[in-house]
């Protein structure tokens, strides 16, 4: 039998990933290699987003395909092969025992955690899925979804009464749909709903989104929202003011994977609606769904298209996969797909190029792209991917425009508002055309420009953005700021709730990064009224559809978009594969 320990020891192998596959050997007694490079393969299977490691679609297959140091690709062993070795290893259990790795019967290889994951979080949805539906007044719930919800005609806004009427009856739902579709707006007048038909007691209601820039966002549509709702002033005042990360909610613990609050000690909520439910990755999923009270309800809105988790997971997209268009499958009367796009319009190019995107059509997505500014209302502009060289000029004018708002701005809460209106989004951290080199080059431009004096690393009106979570100063991933100098010498200011400015000493932020320009995925949860979208000039396996989807639709009123078309075509010829078994446990 082949030797692997020369291919395990190689690039594509992380230390963690070595360390994993040497502790699986020696639970079987050692000199088993193959068994190690499967160990080795399903580490690097989670730290890519993976759930599990699809056995069938690897077995045979050359490894790697792309070497980090063009080393001679290894044959993979057959599947039989593969199998034989992991039913004889001490480590590899079938599901229900309890070992490091579990082997199902569709030949997909987890780390038991993960394993665990799944099904408690299959497991918790397939038992609401499948409670028996509340019983309603009919003739009531519709007299009451006609005077809440909108009269406009329309199949969209039939769907909005659709997703109202599925929560009213079910302790799940989802409700789906790109931007501008109205998920926010409908998930508060369903929330009044609620609160209608159950009025003998006051419904508990939490509303939390997996970032606190996220969370933010839709707190503040909320107090907009409700603020206009034909209902009475009761059922407004008991609408929620506040919405919440999803690790607040559940009671984050310093140093430990678990929560505060779990099935022995669950939510004191009826409702519980997560906002960005895309970002949301399998692990915390299934934590809140052991959280939430059996009898309460759990709501979920988020753009299935988007990319999905920075951790182990597509959870959102495996869940609306499994409701497919089969009125028999258990999801399938809990996920409700909005449709129609109340920002752009059907007449927006953003709205037929995000379309096109997901569809993976090039000939529609590059007509639209070549057509872009020809009319004097574009919302799109798409160009050429200037040279490295004059990469800093083509910025100059886009962000001396893009971000003079900001700049002047009277004080710290009119800087933050501003940085709301325009932004770069790339695609990558590192090179040229990554978020470190243009963060530089746009630093120099503006301090050029006698914009900015970059005096020190907290110099005036510097943009940042905050990239760990810090609990004790209640600043979390992705919390936009602006450090400010005053009376008292240089400060960053954050926008708290009701639009109030919280305060602090540059010095205590948590692990923090300057914010001209950010990654796709850093942006997920954001919306900006114009932005700049910058692709690198190499292909990338980050360059995805997905990606692309989600970058320009982070745009409010108008995007531009940089690019070489080799590189576009590569991206929306690849999708983000992320193998689970989650789909499959819920069909």
């Amino acid at each position: 039998m082949t030797d692997f320990r020369q291919l395990i020891d190689g690039p594509e192998f992380s230390d963690l990933d070595r360390h994993f596959a040497g502790f699986i050997e020696a639970q079987a007694g050692g000199n088993r290699s193959l068994l190690a490079l499967a160990a080795a393969l399903v580490s690097r299977a989670r730290g890519e987003g993976n759930i599990c490691l699809d056995l069938v679609a690897l077995a045979g297959t050359s490894f790697p395909e792309k070497s980090a140091d063009d080393a001679k690709p290894v044959k993979l062993p057959a599947l039989s092969v593969w199998l034989k070795e992991l039913k004889t290893a001490p480590a590899v259990g079938s599901p229900g025992r309890f070992c490091p790795l579990v082997l199902d019967a569709g030949n997909r290889l987890y780390l038991h955690r993960y394993w665990e994951y799944e099904q408690s979080l299959a497991a918790e949805i397939l038992r609401r899925a499948k409670a028996a539906p509340e019983i309603l007044n009919e003739p009531l719930v519709a007299g009451k979804i006609k005077s809440l919800f909108p009269t406009k005609s329309g199949s969209d806004l039939d769907l909005q009464a659709v997703a109202a009427f599925a929560v009213a009856q079910k302790k799940f739902c989802v409700i789906s749909g790109g931007p501008g579709t109205g998920k926010t707006h409908t998930l508060v007048l369903i929330l009044a709903l609620l609160l209608e038909l159950d009025a003998t007691r006051k419904l508990r209601l939490a509303v939390a989104a997996p970032t606190g820039k996220a969370a933010a966002r839709i707190q503040e549509s909320i107090r907009k929202i409700k603020a206009a709702l034909t209902c009475g002033d009761a059922i407004k005042a008991q609408l929620p003011e506040n919405a919440t990360t999803i690790h607040r909610l559940l009671g984050y613990r310093p140093d430990s994977v678990s929560f505060r609050h779990h099935a022995e000690n669950p939510l004191p909520f009826d409702v519980v609606a997560v906002d960005e439910a895309s970002m949301v990755d399998l692990a915390l999923m299934a934590k809140l769904f052991r959280a939430v009270p059996p009898g309460a309800k759990i709501i979920l809105l988020g753009d299935k298209d988007q990319l999905a988790s920075v951790e182990a997971g597509a959870v959102l997209g495996d869940i609306c996969a499994a409701a497919g268009d089969d009125e028999n499958f258990p999801l399938a009367p809990c996920v409700v797909q909005l449709r129609k796009n109340f920002r752009f319009g059907g007449d927006r190019a953003i709205f037929h190029l995000s379309n096109a995107i997901n569809a993976g059509d090039p000939e529609k997505v590059f007509q639209i792209l070549r057509t872009s500014g020809e009319r004097a209302d574009v919302d799109l502009v798409a160009a050429a991917l200037p040279e490295r060289a004059g990469l800093k000029a083509a910025l100059k004018e886009r962000v001396i425009a893009g971000f003079g708002e900001f700049l002047q701005a009277a004080d710290p809460l009119a800087a933050i508002a501003a940085l709301g209106r325009f932004r770069v989004l790339c695609a990558l951290r590192e090179g040229p055309f990554g978020v470190a080199g243009l963060n530089r080059m746009i630093e120099e431009i503006l301090d050029e420009a006698g914009m900015i004096e970059r005096r020190d690393v907290f110099y005036a009106r510097r943009p940042v953005m905050v990239t760990q979570n810090d609990y004790q100063l209640k600043l979390f991933n992705g919390d936009l700021g602006v450090i400010w100098h005053d009376a008292g010498g240089p400060h960053a200011y954050f926008s708290g709730p009701d639009q109030s400015l919280r305060q602090f000493l540059p010095l205590r932020l948590p692990t923090h990064e300057t914010a001209y320009a950010m990654t796709v995925h850093k942006s997920q949860g954001s919306e900006f009224d114009r932005v700049l979208f910058v692709l690198p000039d190499k292909p990338s396996p980050v360059l995805t559809r997905e990606l692309l989807y989600t970058g320009i639709t982070r745009a409010r009123k108008n995007v531009e978009l940089w690019f070489a078309d080799e590189v576009f075509r590569a991206a929306l010829d690849r999708r983000v594969r992320r193998n689970s078994g989650l789909r499959d446990a819920l069909t």
